[in-house]
């Protein structure tokens, strides 16, 4: 996945949200815009090809002043079968899992 097909698809509105996504979107607090806004400010930080439900990445970015982390992968529209942007989760990054937004915490 590369970072600039993504900002083309969330600037187009070209992207849906999972439902495991809308939850926990909630409970931290964000809103869809905070999302979006954070895609559209972020990096790709990590890379997950070999994905077994697809391609997907896990995009840092920043809401504001919020660090905000978003899992994209590709889907299809079901009408006309074009590309778009899968939200799968979205969270606020925080120790002990996250040393700072870019980088994971130390396993024990």
């Amino acid at each position: 996945m590369q970072i600039d097909d993504i900002h083309k698809l969330v600037r187009a509105g070209r992207y849906e949200v999972s439902f495991h996504a809308q939850q926990e979107r909630l409970e931290d607090d964000l809103d869809i815009s905070e999302v979006e806004t954070a895609i559209l400010s972020g990096k790709i930080i990590e890379n997950y090809p070999d994905d077994p439900r697809g391609p997907s990445c896990l995009v840092s970015g920043q809401a504001g002043k919020k660090p905000v982390h978003v899992v994209v992968g590709w889907a299809r529209t079901q009408d006309t079968n074009d590309r778009i942007l899968r939200v799968i989760t979205v969270y606020t990054p925080q120790a002990p899992k996250w040393s700072d937004p870019w980088t994971r915490g130390k396993k024990p």
